[in-house]
């Protein structure tokens, strides 16, 4: 098993609820990253004969990205591409898919969701008029829901979210619009309208499901089961599962577990010790 120490990743429209979790004392963290393996950033290794290394030095390119994610401001419009829109733009393999499990609901109560405009001439001209209210659709959300994002799918995450996020694919996505806003040292973020507008399909919007005990939420390239009051997990899959520790307490492999930590297990391994009230298993479907 592999024991990940999280990456704290401080945004401009994160918040302190995700401080407590952290040793390093950040007050406005946007992710909290249990899993992220790329070149440029990749989480530590906490134990076995592996401490010391990085997520990225021992299975490079882990096909999935979790964290956790505060919205303490409206995040920006986005559009991630599919398959065929990641490889015509930007020359690699898949797109990206992502899913949200509300811990916390958005205190608006629903989240961007899809456009209420079909007509890509006339979302072009709002887009061209700045008027992206006429443009937005929106679903309700609140805690314990479920939403997959399906790429092409017009989104983003409301004020006041926290969510369990997990992604598959490539590490980018099509920033639509950003309200304007400007950082510390007065600058906007970098929009991509073109590219968004490029592999956006109007049609399509996202709905709420809800977790079953003991049965997983199944998408294309990946799956996620919720627990709750759990003494010990085993992973009863025939590949590895990310298992993301939300509440309570517990120990792997020597390592003391706090929420916002992922385990990565291989095939029949286990976590003996645990008191967790929650927590979240990932694996791969493909």
């Amino acid at each position: 098993m592999l024991v990940l120490e999280p990456i704290v990743h401080e945004t401009i429209w994160g918040g302190p609820r995700l401080t407590p979790l952290t040793t390093t004392g950040e007050t406005q963290i946007g992710h909290l990253y249990s899993v992220y393996a790329r070149k440029e950033l990749s989480n530590k290794i906490l134990n076995g004969v592996h401490a010391g290394k990085t997520l990225q030095e021992v299975r490079p390119d882990f096909p999935l990205t979790i964290a956790l994610t505060e919205a303490d401001k409206d995040l920006s419009l986005q559009v991630h591409p599919d398959d065929e829109a990641a490889q015509k733009l930007e020359h690699l393999a898949r797109g990206k898919r992502e899913s949200w499990y509300f811990l916390e609901a958005p205190k608006s109560g629903k989240l961007v969701n899809g456009c209420r405009l079909k007509d890509m001439e006339v979302i072009r001209k709002h887009v061209a008029e700045n008027d992206y209210e006429g443009v937005l659709d929106y679903l309700p959300v609140t805690v314990g829901d479920y939403v997959f994002v399906e790429p092409g799918t017009l989104h983003a995450i409301s004020a006041g979210s926290l969510v369990y996020e997990i992604e598959q694919g490539a590490d980018f996505t099509y920033r639509f619009y950003d309200y304007d806003r400007v950082d510390a040292q007065g600058r906007k973020r970098e929009l991509h309208t073109e590219k968004a507008l490029a592999c956006l399909h109007p049609e399509l919007k996202s709905v709420v499901r809800q977790y079953q005990e003991g049965s997983p939420i199944v998408e294309a390239t990946y799956a996620t089961q919720l627990h709750h009051d759990l003494n010990s997990y085993e992973n009863k899959q025939d590949k590895d599962v990310c298992f993301t520790f939300l509440k309570g307490q517990g120990t792997a492999d020597g390592v003391e577990l706090r929420p916002g930590m992922t385990v990565i297990l291989s095939p029949g391994e286990k976590i003996s010790e645990l008191e967790a009230r929650e927590a979240m298993s990932a694996w791969l479907t493909i």
